[in-house]
């Protein structure tokens, strides 16, 4: 696969990936290869998404053809894939304000998560529960059917993702977004391969489409102004513990 994404990009289209990157098929279910493999076991923090879509693998792709075509080592042209591709868009602005908003720019010792996606890259590792790009009747892969109960899926979790766990340290904080990635997580977690205390769950994906729920999260919008698709006691609930959870391992850190 490597040598044909140098040979044909940068010319992927993130909606037509080529079937020469198919890994897997099953009905409706298409997982493709995208160079998403670094991993940067010096972070202090994992972020994880449920899959990339069809933007991220798009960038990802072409990213990674062009730092070879440029003559970049492999393991650089994975290293700024990952910066390049990983949450990109408008969610990293959203994932940064909900971040801070309950700390943890505070207990990383920075100003704001946004430099997460910057100066302050080397504290992170973003991943996905499912590394490689998933699509569900062409369009992205947003949790249906579930990954853990389908044999076509859950191998990534299996296979990839507990091994990439296992090269961080009890001290680094695993922020799954959304409940799908959280899901993953805890089911890793109950197999010992993370501490279920690692996991800070109850984020709000930060995609466009949680666009309410966010802004609920950041307590920018009041609870009775919320639509019938927000459930109010359930983000208070996450926020809450969130919080508590950082509080405590605040206080650890100095005990």
């Amino acid at each position: 696969m490597m040598s044909f994404i140098r040979e044909v990009g940068p010319v992927f289209d993130g909606s037509k990936l080529p079937d020469e990157l198919l890994l897997r098929e099953k009905g409706a279910l298409q997982v493709f290869y995208a160079p998403f493999e670094h991993i940067n076991v010096k972070a202090k923090v994992v972020l994880c998404g449920i899959t990339p879509g069809a933007a991220q693998a798009e960038i990802a792709l072409n990213t990674f053809s062009m730092q070879l075509r440029d003559g970049v080592n492999e393991a650089e042209a994975l290293a700024t894939v990952k910066s390049a591709a990983s949450f990109a868009g408008s969610m990293r602005s959203s994932l940064s304000k909900m971040l801070d908003h309950v700390g943890v720019n505070e207990l990383l010792g920075i100003d704001s998560c946004t430099g997460l996606f910057d100066e302050h890259k080397d504290m992170v590792h973003y991943t996905s529960a499912l590394k490689n790009p998933v699509f569900y009747r062409g369009a992205n892969y947003t949790g249906n059917p579930l990954m853990l109960k389908e044999d076509a899926l859950k191998w990534q979790i299996d296979e990839i993702l507990s091994k990439e766990v296992q090269q961080f340290g009890e001290d680094v904080i695993f922020i799954p977004l959304g409940p799908k990635p959280a899901q993953a997580l805890l089911y890793l977690s109950k197999k010992g391969f993370l501490k279920q205390g690692q996991i800070l769950q109850g984020i709000p994906h930060p995609s466009g489409a949680n666009a309410e729920r966010i802004k609920y999260f950041c307590e920018e919008k009041e609870k009775d102004k919320l639509s019938s698709r927000t459930n109010a006691e359930v983000i208070d609930d996450a926020r809450s513990r969130i919080k508590a959870q950082l509080a405590d391992i605040t206080m650890s850190k100095y005990d």
